[in-house]
């Protein structure tokens, strides 16, 4: 076993909360013009304000590790959708077009959509919570 394998779920969850904090930190920054943003987008205007809620709510989810999969999978898609619609018209590649933040959430929120959570995560604590018998793949007690 590699010396750094037993640490890897607590590296996941880190890199999840970081992931997440800066993800809805886009979000709040869109939607309430705080962070560095200069203005808001209207409410309820495509793709902005949606891009937006996106952002923050999965941002918050992946965050806390609740629904982290689906969560970081629709965040996933939406910087997707972002990179292709908004900056590829300016340019074929990232640093060019101004789509890193785009690309690099794309990529990292799809990694957390196959690994999961790791560590630290509140799903966790919620599934400690619940009896033995109710989990899934929880072997019945003899």
């Amino acid at each position: 076993m590699h010396r750094l394998d037993a640490a890897r779920d607590y590296a996941i969850g880190l890199f999840r909360i970081v992931v997440g904090f800066l993800f809805a930190c886009h979000g709040v920054k869109s939607l309430f013009g705080v962070l560095g943003g200069q203005q808001t987008v209207p409410f309820g205007s495509w793709p902005g304000w949606w891009a937006a809620a996106i952002q923050l709510a999965a941002g918050a989810l992946v965050l806390l590790g609740v629904g982290t999969r689906l969560a970081a999978l629709i965040g996933s898609g939406s910087m997707a959708y972002a990179y292709f619609t908004v900056h590829m018209a300016k340019g074929l590649f990232p640093i060019e077009n101004g789509g890193e933040a785009a690309a690099m959430f794309c990529w990292a929120l799809l990694l957390l959509a196959f690994v999961g959570p790791g560590r630290l995560a509140l799903a966790g604590a919620f599934s400690s919570l619940r009896p033995r018998e109710s989990r899934v793949g929880a072997v019945p007690h003899a």
